[in-house]
C-alpha cells in the first residue's frame, strides 16, 4: 500500500550515559536507547526479509558489502581479508590496509538521494513509496533518569538498529562503491575493497612499502571526496593502517601521512582490532586466541557461583552453559586460524586449559586430578575434536551460499573479485554517476 501507520512512528528514547568517560560535554559520551512498538518492529522484520531476499536473489549488492545482510557476516569479511593476504604471501607480496570509519553514518543518510537510488533500482514504485511515507513525520520522547520531555520530531536520517535499516545503508552504499570501483580503475590503483556497513577498509598488495602508502593515500582522499558527495563524512580520527609481512628481524614501514587530507600520521602497531578479531603482523592470531580465551575463563571462573557440589546447577547443566556461553567466546573467529596444515600447538595448549577448568568446575573435583579423567566424565568433546566438527559446518555453510557470494568465489578457480559489471546494480551506479 505505500504506507506506514503514524502510530508506528512514535518512538521512546531513553538516553544512558557512556561507562568510563572522563568528560560528559559531548553527545558521543551517551547511548540513545530507542524503544519500539513490537508490532511495527515485526512488521518491519518482514520487510526487511522480503527485501534482502529480492537484493540478494537478483546479485543486486555489490560483492564487497558484507555488513547486516542475510548470509553475511563479521566472520566473512575477516575469512575474506586472511584470504588475500596469504595469496599475496604465495605471490611473494605483503599486505596492507587502511580501515575508516563513516561518522554518524545512519543519521546522515540522504532521504531524497535514497528515494531516488530505489526508484533507479527498479523497485516497484509501491516499495520507493513506502519508503517515503516511512522514513518522514516520526518523533520521540526522551527519557533522562525520572525526567521525560515532549515529542521531537526526528526526520533525520535513519534509525540504528531497525529492521530495516541494514537493507537501507546497504542501497544507499551502492551507487558509492561502483563509483569508487571505477575511479580507483581509471586512476591504475590496484585496490580492493570491503566494506561491512559503515566500516570500511581498503587493501593493497605490493613489494614496496612507499608504493603501499601511495596507493593507500590516493585511494582514501577518493574515498573520502566520495562519500562527502554522498553527505557522508570519514571520521579521520578512527583511521587506521596496518602492515601484514613475513619479513624477520626489525619491520619498521614508513609511516602513513594523512595530515594533507585533514587526516592524521598513522602510527605502526603490533596488532589491530577489527570487527572484534585481533590481528598480528604475521597473522599467528596469538593475541585473538588468548583474549578471548581468558575471556572464556572468566566466564567460567564467575559461574561458580551458581552451583556447587550440593546445592545450585547439577553437572548437566553446568555443561551445557558451560558449551553455549563459554566456549563459543573462546571459540569466535576458529575459521580465521584453524585450517589444513595450521600450527595449532599453541591454540590447543590454551583451550586445553579452558577446557581443564571448565572440566574441574563441572564436576567439583580437586585441581590435581588428571585431565583426561575429568574431561572424559564431564563430557566436553576434546577441543581439537569439536574444532574439527565446527569447521565442517563451516565448510558446509559456505557450500549454501548464493552463487555470487564472495566466499563462493574464494573456493573456484576464477578471480578472487567477480565481474562487478555483470550485476544489475551496475546499472544504478552508471545512471547515479
Amino acid at each position: 500500500m505505500g504506507y506506514w501507520p503514524n502510530h508506528f512512528k512514535i518512538l521512546s528514547t531513553i538516553v544512558i550515559p557512556k561507562p568510563n568517560k572522563s568528560s560528559y560535554n559531548s553527545l558521543k559520551s551517551f547511548w540513545p536507547i530507542i524503544l519500539l512498538n513490537t508490532l511495527g518492529k515485526l512488521i518491519e522484520k518482514v520487510i526487511g526479509e522480503r527485501l534482502q531476499f529480492q537484493v540478494v536473489e537478483n546479485n543486486f549488492i555489490h560483492y564487497s558489502q558484507l555488513g547486516e545482510l542475510k548470509f553475511k557476516s563479521t566472520t566473512d569479511v575477516s575469512i575474506v581479508l586472511t584470504h588475500f593476504i596469504h595469496t599475496g604471501w604465495i605471490k611473494n607480496l605483503s599486505t596492507s590496509t587502511l580501515a575508516f570509519d563513516i561518522a554518524q553514518f545512519f543519521p546522515s543518510l540522504n532521504h531524497r538521494l535514497l528515494f531516488l537510488i530505489l526508484g533507479k533500482a527498479g523497485f516497484n514504485p509501491k516499495v520507493v513509496q513506502f519508503f517515503s511515507h516511512y522514513l518522514v513525520d516520526r518523533k520521540t520522547f526522551y527519557f533522562w533518569n525520572n525526567f521525560s520531555f515532549c515529542l521531537f520530531d526526528v526526520n533525520v536520517g535513519v534509525g540504528q538498529g531497525l529492521a530495516l535499516s541494514s537493507i537501507i545503508s546497504a542501497l544507499y552504499l551502492l551507487p558509492f562503491l561502483y563509483i569508487l570501483e571505477k575511479h580507483l580503475k581509471n586512476l591504475d590503483l590496484k585496490i580492493s575493497t570491503l566494506l561491512f556497513v559503515d566500516d570500511g577498509l581498503l587493501i593493497s598488495q605490493s613489494k614496496s612499502f612507499n608504493l603501499f602508502n601511495a596507493c593507500l593515500f590516493s585511494s582514501y582522499s577518493v574515498a573520502s571526496k566520495l562519500l562527502s558527495k554522498f553527505g557522508l563524512l570519514v571520521e579521520h580520527s578512527k583511521t587506521e593502517v596496518f602492515y601484514f609481512s613475513r619479513l624477520y628481524g626489525n619491520f619498521n614501514p614508513p609511516l602513513l601521512d594523512l595530515s594533507s587530507i585533514d587526516g592524521l600520521s598513522l602510527v605502526l602497531k603490533d596488532t589491530w582490532w577489527y570487527l572484534g578479531f585481533i590481528f598480528d603482523r604475521k597473522l599467528s592470531f596469538r593475541q585473538h586466541i588468548d583474549f578471548y580465551s581468558n575471556k572464556a575463563i572468566s566466564i567460567v571462573k564467575c559461574m561458580k557461583i551458581l552451583g556447587n557440589s550440593t546445592r545450585g546447577l547439577n553437572p548437566l547443566q553446568k555443561h551445557l552453559l558451560y558449551r553455549s556461553c563459554a566456549l563459543s567466546i573462546a571459540l569466535y573467529g576458529f575459521q580465521l586460524w584453524f585450517y589444513h596444515k595450521a600450527l595449532l600447538s599453541y591454540s590447543l595448549k590454551i583451550l586445553g586449559k579452558l577446557q581443564r577448568r571448565a572440566a574441574t568446575w563441572i564436576l567439583e573435583a580437586f585441581k590435581m586430578s588428571p585431565s583426561y579423567g575429568i574431561e572424559a566424565i564431564a563430557g566436553p568433546i576434546p577441543i581439537h575434536l569439536h574444532l574439527q566438527k565446527l569447521s565442517r559446518r563451516s565448510q558446509l555453510r559456505a557450500h549454501s551460499l548464493p552463487a555470487n557470494h564472495i566466499l563462493r568465489s574464494l573456493m573456484s578457480d576464477n578471480s578472487i573479485i567477480p565481474d562487478s559489471t555483470s550485476s544489475p546494480s551496475f546499472h544504478v551506479a552508471q545512471l547515479s554517476h
